[in-house]
């Protein structure tokens, strides 16, 4: 097996998406744009943090759900912010724990890199159950808010 590459339905604005997407997430990259005859876009490839993706323009009858989503790792809440506000400012819709809708209706996750250790708690059940409350209180995450409820702050 050589890879496995999300390919993602859109009803006409795969395109933009990918633009997009490739705007917001660092080391990302539109690689080749396949247009029909008419000059409409068919199948964009893309790079999202150097992982391929391919969307494709294929008409509606197949709306996005949360069952798939995409998780953007960040390193700090500086990031996260950035990311989460780009969302935002581009018609995306926020929802609870650090899950976000963007304007063609894709499921984003936007959580610290280290959200497995902050949701164990080093092994500590009541620090990972307060962390846990913590988040299921946030729309965007708060990542200092999280260690914090972890420990016990």
């Amino acid at each position: 097996m050589r890879q496995i590459v999300p390919f993602i339905w859109y009803d006409g604005q795969a395109e933009q998406a990918a633009t997009f997407y490739t705007s917001v997430i660092p080391d990302s990259s539109v690689d080749h744009v396949e247009k029909l005859p008419d000059g409409t876009t068919l199948v964009v490839e893309f790079r999202l943090d150097g992982q391929p993706y391919r969307a494709i323009n294929a008409g509606p009858g197949h709306p996005h759900t949360d069952a798939i989503s995409f998780q953007v790792d960040v390193e700090d809440q500086a990031e996260l912010d950035r990311i989460w506000d780009a969302f935002v400012d581009a018609g995306g819709t926020p929802v609870a724990c650090g899950w976000i809708t963007d304007a063609w209706g894709v499921s984003w996750q936007v959580t610290p890199a280290d959200m497995g250790e902050i949701m164990s708690a080093g092994g500590d059940q009541e620090g990972a159950a307060r962390a846990y409350e913590a988040m299921r209180q946030m729309v965007k995450l708060d990542i200092e808010a999280l260690h914090a409820a972890a420990r016990g702050d």
